[in-house]
């Protein structure tokens, strides 16, 4: 009797954790157009290419940044698109972050996100630190040739030491310049531990602060709470997570954000990645809130607008893999913009990944 009632509780909690959001198009709409993968052994300059979480594009050069702790450093790179559809990609140069510099040297650099500064010809990365280790997130500027050159101001709630508990691989895994073109906007992955819990199968009380900086003095400036997604797939080998990966501002206060949930025991089909429309225009400023769980706010609005399971079986391997990086790149012939997605294969530490860089259409019809 207990196994017959353990199994219904697995049958109702399966059928529980699917995706029940219906997919809006009022604002916003995604097309997948197609998907390249980059070969497995690839080497640039005596590195492999891979942990690429982060891709950003300016007149016709993309940039892709590198996890690899041990080895900070991100890739230029082209894409060609034809007729809606990636023609080739060609990564021409490795450049590794000067470490001589004191900051580089005190700080564990995970670099989760990156960004071209147009005005200084600089490029602004985010690094969540290693909180196991006592090490800060950090958000700076680089030159073009890997050098430091400045770092943000961060609120002590996101420190290390700080009473509210980043979680370890949680804290700045999203960058986009703001669209007046004043600062970066930077979005946690999981919350702080005093803020919600990590998401579960069921739903969860699970607020991330979004932050603007003031790229000139390097200053938090404004903040507002989005609510993740629970997790949608039962973990089979005891480990589940849901995060923010990546940001992007497309209208003043609107931003498509990239949630990617994994739940081990699935093999290839683990992943469970959406793209949401948020909406912070009336959420409240929460920059000066210590804790959210003993002080009220209104949270961002966000509804689904693209669900990669839909597309899963166009792919070219099937697999919805680790997305964590995502771009506007150029226009079409249309007008639209294009949207570019980029995966961290963890250089399949952990299984079989790869390496997966997708093409949409974007369509906004505010």
């Amino acid at each position: 009797m207990k196994k017959n009632l353990l199994l219904l509780f697995f049958v109702v909690l399966a059928a529980s954790c699917g995706t029940t959001k219906t997919i809006d198009h009022k604002n916003i709409e995604l097309s997948f157009l197609d998907d390249f993968i980059l070969p497995e052994n690839l080497e640039i300059e005596e590195t492999k290419v891979g942990g690429l979480s982060g891709i950003d594009h300016y007149d016709g050069i993309y940039y892709l940044v590198c996890d690899h702790p041990g080895n900070p450093r991100f890739y230029k790179a082209s894409i060609e698109i034809n007729k809606k559809k990636i023609d080739t990609v060609l990564i021409s140069e490795m450049i590794e972050l000067d470490r001589t510099s004191k900051f580089f040297k005190n700080n564990t650099l995970d670099l989760e996100s990156i960004r071209y500064n147009v005005e200084k010809n600089e490029l602004v990365l985010s690094s969540e630190g290693s909180f196991n280790n006592g090490k800060d997130p950090s958000i700076f500027h680089i030159s073009p040739n890997g050098q430091f050159l400045l770092n943000y101001s961060l609120p002590d709630y996101f420190s290390a030491s700080g009473e509210q508990k980043p979680r370890n691989n949680g804290v700045f895994e999203g960058l986009t310049e703001s669209l007046d073109k004043s600062g970066y906007w930077a979005g946690m992955e999981l919350p702080l531990e005093k803020d919600g819990s990590k998401p579960k199968l069921f739903p969860t009380k699970s607020p991330v602060r979004i932050t603007h900086f003031n790229k000139e003095t390097g200053e938090p400036t404004r903040q507002f709470v989005m609510q993740l997604e629970n997790i949608t797939k039962i973990p089979w080998m005891y480990f589940a997570v849901n995060g923010l990966t990546e940001i992007l501002e497309y209208a003043p206060s609107r931003f498509l954000v990239l949630e990617r949930a994994f739940s081990a025991g699935h093999g290839t089909n683990g992943n469970t990645v959406r793209i949401f429309d948020v909406d912070a225009r009336n959420a409240s400023n929460t920059l000066n809130i210590e804790n959210l769980r003993k002080e009220a706010y209104t949270a961002a609005t966000k509804k689904l607008v693209f669900d990669f399971k839909s597309v899963r079986k166009q792919l070219k391997e099937n697999i919805i893999d680790n997305l964590e990086g995502m771009t506007f790149g150029p226009d079409l012939p249309n007008g639209n913009k294009t949207l570019l997605l980029v995966s961290d294969d963890n250089f399949s530490s952990i299984g079989k990944q790869i390496s997966q860089i997708i093409l949409m259409e974007v369509t906004i019809k505010l």
